[in-house]
């Protein structure tokens, strides 16, 4: 005998990572580097168009930083922010 269970997908959020703040972190990212002596604009642009976590230094733990992000979400972070102005 076979029972059906809810195949509903259920959403599984770990709290670091939700108070993970895309803000914060890019800024975090645009300093670390600065520091290393990088275009920081360009850097996160190839990275956020490419997805290749190469683009940011790894300095002050930057790329693993940004990696628990999803790029759709900094886009969207950064886009609201550059619209409400």
């Amino acid at each position: 005998m076979s029972t059906e269970k809810n195949q509903q997908t259920m959403m599984f959020r770990v709290k670091a990572e939700e108070d993970i703040k895309v803000k914060d972190t890019l800024k975090h990212v645009y300093g670390a580097l600065q520091e290393k002596g990088y275009n920081p604009i360009d850097q996160l642009v190839g990275y956020l168009l490419s997805g290749d976590p190469a683009y940011i230094t790894s300095h002050k733990n930057s790329r693993q930083m940004i990696r628990k992000l999803e790029r759709d979400e900094i886009l969207e972070e950064m886009l609201s922010t550059y619209l409400s102005e």
